[in-house]
Order: C-alpha cells, then structure tokens, then sequence
C-alpha cells in the first residue's frame, strides 16, 4: 500500500497530525479524538501501520502509537523534491515572461 493513499484519507492525516504534535498515543488516546467508531479507528491505524507511517508498542493491554521517522522522512524529501520541481518551473516560465515583457517594450 503506498503512503499518499494512506495520507488521502482525512481521518489518517488527522491520526498523523495528533501524533506529530504529542508524540505518542494510545489507542483508546486517539479513538477519543474521533466522532467515528473504535473500530474505524482500528482500521485507520492499520493501514498507516502498512504503510508504516506509524509504528506501535504494546505494554500490558495497551498499544502505544508514534510516528515513524524513516517513513516521515521519505515523505518530506519527496515533497521537498517535488517543491525544487516546481519552483525550477515556475523559474523558467518568470524568465519566459521577463524576456517576452522586454521584446514588447522594444517594439513600442
């Protein structure tokens, strides 16, 4: 499963989101974040466990969720690649449109 269909979802950037900004949680933590159902929930978490944007430890009966760094990373570095991507574009085009505002203020 890929990681931007896990992100897509609203419920699992949301999870993620919770997570970056406490740093861990438990399970019964973030179903009390939620209008949905437990269970919901539940399968929110295993995919971004598939996906491994979070991992999870177990003490006694309690799961305790956490980014996954790795993961996180791969992410921001596409994102950052993609960014360069587009600001090299948009670079070109800036001169594209500098040069073509030079040659109609020469032939005024």
């Amino acid at each position: 499963m890929d990681v931007f269909y896990a992100l897509a979802e609203p419920n699992r950037r949301r999870i993620v989101e919770l997570l970056a900004g406490r740093g861990s949680l438990t399970a019964t933590e973030i179903c009390d974040k939620f209008n949905i159902t437990a269970q919901a929930v539940s399968q929110h978490l295993k995919v971004l466990r598939e996906t491994k944007l979070v991992t999870v430890e177990r003490h006694a009966q309690q799961r305790i969720y956490q980014l996954n760094p790795e993961t996180i990373g791969e992410v921001e570095r596409w994102t950052l690649q993609m960014k360069q991507q587009w600001e090299e574009r948009f670079q070109r085009l800036d001169e594209v449109l500098a040069n073509e505002k030079k040659r109609n203020a020469r032939k005024r």
